[in-house]
């Protein structure tokens, strides 16, 4: 078992990474159901937070049947970090992620995100004001170090460790590599089989088939795999991974029934949350990947992209006929 503060995971946990307009509650929802271990919220930023911004206090919405469930914060001030830990504690996660990996140029230029990897000093002055700030467990996302001449992951988790962050998340990208190249989880397992370490180390980075995650968890010896790109869309993933953990056999892939039912799903809990027009609005980036690899949708595909209303959608999903 593993332990975050109070909270208790499996043996070996499977986590929704936080994705920037991908892990809202409606998509966490379907991937708890399907076997998400632990989820994080989006990021929210820690300035929008402190100016009461509509969109980043929306991103504060949990639930109780997602639990265990983090809220995610960025930013690059000691003052702001302390007092957006204060506001995120008022709706009781189980845990509060700071994240210093992020590497999209908007983050990175406010000194935020994986701009931080640049000045562990200031990472560590950073963690302390939120640590200070909250009871509840802070946790740490972060990559590998600035570029391939600054790699600096073993110091950080050293260091943050030692201040009190209580896991951290590791992916195995610089910030200068983006999301390109592969990820190089050889120094993940550096950090975790470092004797000094002993808070859990979770892998990210390039996980996309039940084989490669197996691989990882013997080879690399992590405490845990936080899983991405390869949700969005097929949340049945993670049941897929687990499934090939135990019996070393692939789970066969959802229908394209399931595959129906489950965007009629996450329709309805998108609008529920956002409301008609925006959750109709935003279930439109997730259309292409529910309905990826199966012959000869691309109209359905188009058409949902299109339609403004539940009603026409669903039609739309019950008139469709496979060729």
């Amino acid at each position: 078992m593993i332990k975050i503060g109070n909270i208790n995971l499996p043996e070996f946990p499977l986590l929704l990474a936080p994705m920037e307009d991908v892990s809202d509650p409606p998509f966490r929802a379907v991937c708890k159901e399907h076997g998400a271990d632990l989820m994080f919220t989006e990021f929210i930023s820690t300035e929008g937070l402190i100016r009461d911004a509509l969109k980043s206090r929306q991103k504060l919405d949990i639930f109780e049947e997602e639990r265990p469930v983090g809220i995610q914060i960025f930013g690059g001030d000691e003052e702001a970090m302390a007092i957006s830990a204060g506001i995120v504690e008022t709706v009781n996660p189980d845990i509060l992620d700071i994240n210093y990996g992020c590497p999209v140029k908007k983050v990175v230029c406010k000194g935020a995100g994986a701009a931080v990897l640049k000045d562990i000093d200031l990472m560590i002055r950073l963690t302390k004001a939120v640590i200070k700030s909250t009871s509840i467990p802070v946790t740490v996302k972060t990559r590998l170090g600035w570029d391939f001449d600054s790699i600096n992951i073993i110091e950080v988790a050293e260091r943050l460790q030692d201040i009190g962050v209580q896991a951290l998340s590791i992916h195995g990208r610089t910030r200068s590599q983006l999301y390109k190249g592969e990820a190089d989880w050889s120094w993940i397992a550096k950090v975790k089989n470092n004797p000094r370490m002993h808070i859990p180390i979770f892998g990210n980075g390039d996980v996309d088939s039940p084989e490669k995650a197996l691989e990882y968890k013997n080879k690399y010896g992590i405490d845990g795999i936080m899983i991405g790109r390869a949700a969005i869309g097929y949340p049945w993933f993670f049941r897929e991974v687990k499934h090939f953990f135990a019996t070393g056999e692939h789970l066969a892939p959802p229908t394209f029934e399931e595959r129906l039912d489950l965007i009629k799903q996450h329709l309805h809990a998108s609008i529920k949350w956002k409301g008609p027009k925006l959750g109709i609005f935003e279930m439109r980036r997730h259309y292409a990947n529910y309905l990826k690899g199966i012959p000869n949708i691309k109209p359905l595909r188009t058409q949902l992209v299109t339609l403004n209303s539940a009603e026409e959608i669903e039609e739309a999903l019950a008139c469709f006929v496979l060729e």
